[in-house]
């Protein structure tokens, strides 16, 4: 059974969770340092040299030194020098807080948690770092390029309680969308499909076999050849509501992978994706309350429809 990581010894610094590693159960290296130099190999061995020097660098009984022999199997860790990263100019709003809960309403092109080329300029390091709170942790995501409503749970205690309520399917999400508007598509609907979506590879796919994705689809009202949408979620796979509009022949405005991949340059903010995760409902589990959370945002193409009809 594969052990778990034993918590961090350094803290978050800005909002930013220290990176981990683990060193593996053999190899040919003297030293951690030798290790680090093989593994980092982003960081020249002087930068590394001087981590260690500096104590920045810590395993479970302390700092690693220079000369610290390689160790299989230790978790190790220390904190990235702060990356590039363009700015996200879109305020990320609060729209409630208690002792467990901090429910944010964020904009687009705000990733939920630090990934890939996206750590700072993320709701979770920017609400960690604003509200000083650093065992803040998302009770779910939504995607970069999605706006709307996403719940964080404030302390370790009650992460899995709020967690399981995804996790079980007892929270009610509805989204908005602007697509095309299809006269001869028939609405409301429930589109059921089998997504796969494999690691690596940038857009889902629709394949033969058993469903795995349900979406109840509803359109809201249309004008000059544009359509608002109501969509309701059954299930949460990646992608989905843009995988199951684009199958009906009316894909998001503003998606860059749905119906065809595009390049998007960064810092390039003209075309968000027009998909809104408007609501978000659940009984709490641990008052019983019946909660409901509403994004304030619109969709910028339904207020500028002129801009976006026919693309």
């Amino acid at each position: 059974m594969r052990r778990k990581p034993p918590p961090s010894p350094l803290p978050p610094r800005d909002g930013v969770n220290a990176a981990r590693i683990r060193t593996p159960p053999a190899g040919p290296w003297a030293t951690i340092r030798d290790y680090l130099v093989r593994k980092l190999t982003k960081l020249p061995p002087e930068t590394i040299d001087a981590m260690l020097a500096e104590g920045a660098v810590v395993g479970v009984d302390g700092p690693i030194g220079t000369d610290t022999p390689f160790t299989p199997g230790t978790f190790l860790w220390f904190h990235r020098d702060r990356q590039d990263e363009v700015p996200v100019p879109f305020e990320l709003t609060v729209l409630h807080e208690d002792d467990a809960l901090l429910v944010a309403d964020k904009p687009h092109f705000l990733a939920t948690t630090p990934r890939g080329g996206h750590v700072r300029e993320t709701a979770l390091v920017r609400l960690r770092h604003a509200r000083d709170l650093p065992g803040l942790s998302p009770a779910h995501r939504l995607d970069r390029l999605t706006a709307g409503v996403l719940m964080f749970v404030k302390t370790a205690e009650h992460r899995s309680t709020y967690q399981n309520l995804f996790r079980d399917r007892l929270v009610h999400k509805e989204y908005e969308a602007i697509a095309p508007y299809a006269p001869d598509l028939a609405l409301p609907r429930t589109v059921t499909s089998r997504i796969v979506k494999k690691r690596g590879v940038l857009t889902a796919r629709e394949l033969p076999g058993p469903a795995n994705a349900s979406t109840y689809v509803e359109l809201l009202e249309h004008r000059d050849g544009l359509g608002r949408y109501r969509l309701v979620p059954g299930t949460g796979r990646t992608h989905q509501l843009r995988v199951h509009l684009n199958s009906l022949g009316i894909p998001i405005l503003g998606d860059p992978l749905y119906p065809v991949v595009r390049e998007v340059l960064p810092g390039d903010f003209s075309r968000p994706l027009q998909l809104l995760a408007k609501v978000l409902a659940f009984t709490d589990p641990r008052t019983g309350r019946e909660l409901r959370f509403e994004s304030a945002r619109r969709l910028g193409a339904w207020d500028s429809y002129a801009d976006w009809a026919g693309g």
